[in-house]
């Protein structure tokens, strides 16, 4: 099997965390200054291991092999959330990149064709999983025109011209050039580390579905307005946030989540009672079936708390991806490598994030391998995994990744 070098994927990947470096982790929103620069470093990393960069239309790094058959595609995303952890990306991209180097330097597995791709904005700065999906073919010019950063507001096209991305062509994928494609990440929870586990190997992904609730009441004067009057929307969405709360258990899977994610209340003014309130609620899991249900008790409450008055009550879908199982075959191959690896120490497990793999599962068979997050801690930048069970996890993904070839027929 390829053997890695652990100082290189620590090396890399502690050289990463230099574009954007924030206390421990970093900051490195989707087209920043900082971000594109760690694309121009790792398009130099890929190029430097005999591979042949390209970046996109979009802003996503595809580092093609220049031997021939069909290919394996691995990697995963480099910018990052606002302030942020220096792992959730960068560690599969850095390990599909030691794959790729590791494979190459092996005679048993030297002729194996591996890309290593770098996807943008998995995080939803402009949109979501906005890389994978251009690359998958499935972004039109007029989600492009749509896409405003969520933080500083920015248009996407905007973005691009000081990206230096806007006038390049977008990649999509050819049909029948990849036999399969392999993500790592960090687990982003604790159920690894709190169980003593090493590898995680990923059976699916959960689809996030995400709903707005809006009322509509009668701004008024705080103090002049008698109780009996009031259309307050701030208590109507308080008591739909409260029957969410009751209803999803009933309806709800036993991975399934659920998030009241913002609230906002308007004008917001301590001595004025709100006339208009929204909330944004997100629901997670793997079945589609128990999404559906989930969606229709969403609509269900609204309509009631709307019927009760003295506020209209509205409820709309605002996204929805769906769920992915990740290929058989590169689970087997994951938890082969993870027996190899660390014996007792790998166990098949649902991914609760989104991740760019589901949206090339619609492309390609698929899989995830998960290392452990220390504390569970994710989306700030504590988030910390062990330099140990990095190495580790490059060692197993390289094997899965020599394994894929054979199982999925990459080369021929």
């Amino acid at each position: 099997m390829p053997k890695v070098d652990g100082a290189r994927v620590l090396a890399d990947l502690n050289r990463l965390r230099d574009f954007g470096r924030y206390e421990t982790g970093v900051h490195r929103p989707t087209y920043s200054p900082e971000h594109t620069a760690s694309l121009l470093w790792f398009a130099g990393r890929a190029a430097d291991a005999g591979l042949t960069p390209t970046i996109d239309g979009i802003g996503n790094v595809l580092c093609e092999t220049a031997k021939t058959g069909k290919r394996l595609l691995v990697g995963s995303h480099l910018e990052s959330q606002n302030h942020a952890g220096w792992l959730d990306g960068p560690l599969g991209v850095i390990y599909g990149l030691e794959a790729a180097r590791a494979l190459a330097a092996d005679p048993a597995t030297a002729h194996v064709p591996v890309d290593v791709v770098s996807f943008a904005d998995e995080e939803g700065h402009f949109g979501f999983f906005l890389g994978s999906r251009s690359l998958a073919g499935t972004v039109t010019e007029a989600d492009i025109d749509a896409g405003q950063d969520r933080t500083r507001g920015t248009t996407m096209r905007e973005a691009l011209v000081a990206a230096g991305h806007a006038g390049k062509p977008r990649l999509v994928i050819p049909e029948g050039r990849y036999a399969g494609f392999l993500e790592a990440h960090i687990e982003q929870g604790d159920w690894l580390e709190a169980n003593a586990l090493q590898i995680g190997v990923v059976t699916s992904i959960v689809g996030i579905w995400q709903f707005r609730i809006v009322v509509d009441g009668v701004q008024n004067h705080a103090g002049t307005t008698r109780m009996a009057i009031r259309k307050d929307a701030g208590v109507t969405l308080n008591r739909i946030i409260m029957a969410l709360e009751a209803r999803m258990p009933e309806v709800a899977g036993e991975r399934s989540v659920w998030t009241t994610g913002r609230i906002t209340l308007e004008p917001g003014a301590p001595s004025i009672i709100p006339g208009r309130a929204e909330m944004l609620f997100q629901i997670r899991d793997a079945d589609l079936a128990t999404l559906e249900r989930m969606e229709s008790a969403i609509h269900e409450v609204a309509r009631a708390e709307g019927a009760k008055g003295p506020c209209k009550v509205m409820s709309e879908s605002l996204r929805k991806s769906l769920p992915a199982v990740m290929d058989g075959r590169i689970q087997a191959a994951i938890e082969q490598a993870g027996a190899r690896h660390a014996p007792g120490k790998a166990v098949r497990m649902p991914s609760g994030a989104g991740h760019d793999a589901q949206i090339m599962s619609t492309r390609m068979p698929a899989g995830m391998l998960f290392v452990p997050s220390i504390g569970g801690i994710s989306h700030h930048w504590t988030e910390n995994t062990s330099d140990a069970d990095i190495v580790l996890g490059a060692q197993v993904y390289a094997d899965a990744v020599a394994a894929m070839a054979v199982t999925l027929g990459a080369g021929s």
